[in-house]
């Protein structure tokens, strides 16, 4: 796979150059491992407790320019924030489907990022007065989560190591502080509002990479932190003690092959996550069992991360291994799966899945989060 790299032409990024090495051709040859490992799972039942309807694209974005949407947050208007990984930027996405950029990470020579070589920015959240975080990546001392302020003014907030691929962010801003999903240190790191300090909050080996990958998404759900495992394509649960020191990790879901990041569409544990290496968008039960709601031929093309905002779904993709139409996708929750989902302490798409999730907003149980 390294000497296919080699000769391979690869998309030029505005004001960078050549990319030595994307997360396209890389993300490929994990795509085949994740779904083989998935392949050994038991196929899940059909059954659904809701749908999603009327998917449409509503913005589309040049992969050649580097516009990879990997991380997303919603404004209040119902915008959504992007993270373009390869372009190094930050953009807002209207409700009608406009572009335009809110800031561009600083330049660095020489990048060294893991497992991708180029500089690149991954997960976002927001806060409720409008400033964003994001980690940048770099492989050398300008790593860490780097602050976006409402003027569009960036400053580097907190230092992660060199050597972190710092993935999925998420807020619980209740308690002031940040994590991120490191995808090849296999730790989360836990991340102070008040003064940047950084803590390893949580490590094991279900963290851990297999082949490319491992912890991806974050999200921070009834009194815990959720992580996706990209490789293992596992759903994990970390408790978060009275003292917020992190619990035993617990495995939730598994075979979900290339899973990216994920969003919780009400207050019960059902989960919607981004199936990134299959292009589909999956339904996750608090019982493991999963079912695919959306595919390619919905538009999806390499989907990285979901936001839930009232009975709206937003799942941006990034196109990294089609190469083609990386985009943003909106779908509604049915109305009559709303019912369903009621008995079973999943029927408020709207309250729940806007505080935490994607807004920066305390839940009802000041717990929940963003990610990115």
């Amino acid at each position: 796979m390294i000497r296919t790299l080699r000769t391979l032409r690869l998309p030029r990024i505005a004001g960078s150059g050549a990319v030595a090495v994307t997360l396209a051709l890389l993300t490929s040859a994990a795509a085949t491992t994740a779904t083989a490992t998935a392949a050994a799972e038991p196929p899940p039942p059909s059954r659904s407790s809701f749908s999603l309807t009327d998917p449409r694209v509503v913005a589309h974005f040049d992969f050649a320019a580097g516009q990879t949407p990997e991380a997303i947050a919603l404004e209040p208007d119902g915008s959504a924030d992007l993270t373009f990984a390869l372009a190094r930027q930050v953009a807002r996405v209207t409700k009608h489907g406009d572009t335009r950029i809110l800031a561009t990470l600083p330049a660095v020579e020489n990048p060294a990022t893991p497992v991708v070589g180029v500089a690149v920015v991954t997960g976002i959240v927001r806060t409720h007065d409008g400033t964003i975080y994001v980690p940048y990546l770099t492989g050398t001392t300008e790593t860490g989560i780097y602050r976006i302020d409402p003027d569009g003014e960036v400053s580097k907030f907190a230092d992660l190591p060199a050597g972190s691929f710092a993935n999925g962010l998420a807020l619980d801003e209740h308690h002031g502080v940040l994590y991120a999903a490191d995808s090849v240190l296999a730790t989360v790191w836990r991340v102070s509002l008040d003064d940047g300090e950084v803590t390893r909050w949580a490590t094991g080996a279900a963290l851990e990479p297999t082949s490319f990958i491992g912890a991806n998404g974050i999200k921070v759900h009834h009194h815990a932190v959720w992580v996706s495992n990209f490789d293992r394509g596992t759903l994990l649960r970390i408790p978060i003690g009275a003292d917020g020191s992190a619990g035993a990790i617990a495995v939730r879901a598994t075979g979900l092959a290339g899973i990216d990041d994920f969003a919780f569409p009400g207050p019960g544990d059902t989960a919607l996550a981004a199936l990134n290496a299959t292009s589909e968008l999956a339904q996750v039960r608090p019982d493991g069992t999963h079912t695919v709601l959306l595919t390619a031929q919905d538009g999806l093309s390499n989907p990285t991360s979901v936001a839930i905002r009232h009975h709206k779904v937003y799942v941006p993709s990034a196109a990294f291994v089609t190469m083609r139409d990386p985009n943003l996708l909106l779908a509604r929750i049915g109305k009559d799966e709303e019912k369903d989902g009621e008995k079973d302490g999943h029927g408020d798409h709207g309250d729940h899945g806007d505080h935490g999730d994607h807004e920066g907003q305390e839940d009802h149980e000041g717990q929940e989060g963003q990610e990115g």
